[in-house]
């Protein structure tokens, strides 16, 4: 993967007319005492292999074995009437769909229809998931599936990814990114950041991004970019704004001034462009990491930043980068941390982190605990798209957790203070590669 501030994977794409129709059934005007539930924002496939979720839904359904699981969340308890609009182009198909224990068995064949499923009983609120899975198909495919379709008292006040406007299918599959920020001290010059973070075990799911020190230019953590794959990323934004790294002005473009062994440097796009460096590294859940960051301006309208990583595994601090930012004359600024999952395909899957004894450095060499963050979350979130996110203080460490479709939720904006632990870190910077 790659951050949520910069890469965007690929999305399955359709011709454009057939992209183009698939927007406008979108838009129509629907019954306004029905909830449309798109399968392509709000599902996900177990023990797929041709199967794909695409903005039409559910496709290229081959086999009995994938299971497709819908998420939505509901509010009340109370009857619903179920409908699944679908079709079957290669034949008849007999699927299971399965709600809170119950199935029930339909035939699908033609066109696009809506199939009705009766009326069901919601008996708990919070989020709930729906099931389908083939039986037998007469054809190459089972079909395709479009829509859940909901209506009576229980489908009131259901919260999930209404539509792809904005690309939400894609974002909303990833799930909600959430942020701690950390007050800085007043009229400083703070030059160097440190944090600790510590992913629990089985909480470490491969898309996850656990970014420790975040700044006003950049940002620096480890991710799980699959399941043979770490990485410890450090990267930094060019000042000229573009998805395009090459169409970056020369004078606006981030150097490299040094990297630490076995580290790999290059550009980044997508979502602002700049400096990146990785170092591949198979960090372990449980242990805790320490991060170190610095920022200095050069005197010639350039900032340089330096980045640090500590591993206990080593007992040592390696160095990942030093990027040089042009047209920047600053400090270090906006710290956060955040998690985010990077990997639609992954986003029902929760994860969690924690991050302690956060410092900060002035010039003068004085440290500073930074013992309060502020929780705030994207626009997945703040649309009410997917509620599954949290974070907080939990002993006297701070913590951020999302995806997996729990039902708890931090209020956004909500101020977290933990105690104060007076453990200065120990660095020697003169020892520092």
């Amino acid at each position: 993967m790659y951050p949520l501030l910069f890469i965007v994977l690929s999305l399955f794409r359709f011709p454009l007319s057939e992209s183009a129709a698939v927007k406008n059934k979108f838009a129509t005007a629907k019954d306004s005492s029905q909830i449309h539930v798109p399968i392509g924002g709000n599902s996900w496939i177990e023990n797929g292999k041709t199967e794909k979720i695409t903005e039409a839904g559910l496709t290229r359904w081959t086999s009995p074995e994938p299971v497709l699981r819908s998420y939505i969340k509901f509010a009340k308890t109370g009857k619903i009437n179920i409908s699944l609009k679908a079709s079957s182009s290669t034949g008849k198909s007999k699927i299971r769909v399965s709600f809170l224990g119950k199935s029930k068995e339909i035939e699908i064949t033609g066109p696009e229809k809506e199939y009705n499923l009766g009326v069901w009983d919601v008996t708990r609120t919070g989020y709930l998931q729906f099931t389908v899975q083939g039986i037998s198909k007469s054809g190459a495919e089972f079909g395709q599936l479009n829509e859940w379709i909901l209506s009576g008292d229980a489908a009131n006040g259901t919260a999930f990814v209404k539509n792809n406007q904005d690309n939400f299918f894609y974002w909303g599959r990833r799930g909600p990114s959430v942020h701690l920020n950390y007050p800085l001290p007043a009229d400083e010059n703070i030059e160097w950041f440190y944090n600790e973070v510590t992913v629990p075990e089985k909480e470490d799911v491969t898309g996850s991004y656990f970014m420790a020190n975040g700044f006003g230019e950049g940002y620096f953590g480890m991710q799980v970019n699959s399941a043979t794959e770490r990485r410890i990323l450090f990267s930094v934004w060019s000042p000229f704004h573009t998805d395009d790294p090459k169409s970056i002005p020369k004078d606006k473009q981030i150097i490299m001034l040094k990297k630490g062994t076995d580290v790999h440097t290059g550009e980044f796009g997508n979502e602002g462009s700049g400096g990146q460096s990785y170092l591949k590294y198979n960090w372990k859940a449980g242990n805790t990491y320490k991060f170190l960051l610095q920022g200095k301006p050069s005197g010639d309208s350039t900032t340089t930043y330096t980045a640090y990583f500590f591993a206990p595994e080593i007992a040592q601090w390696k160095l990942i980068a030093s990027f040089k930012r042009p047209k920047t004359q600053t400090y270090l600024k906006k710290f956060h941390s955040f998690l985010e999952n990077f990997i639609p395909d992954t986003g029902d899957k929760g994860r969690q982190v924690y991050f302690g004894n956060q410092w900060v450095r002035n010039t003068a060499g004085k440290w500073t605990e930074l013992n309060q963050a502020k929780f705030t979350a994207d626009a997945t979130a703040r649309k009410g798209y997917r509620l599954d996110y949290a974070g907080g203080k939990e002993k006297n460490y701070f913590f951020l957790k999302n995806c997996g479709f729990f039902n708890e939720l931090t209020t956004i904006n909500e101020i977290f203070t933990r105690e104060l632990t007076g453990q200065t870190p120990k660095i020697d910077f003169n020892l520092l590669p």
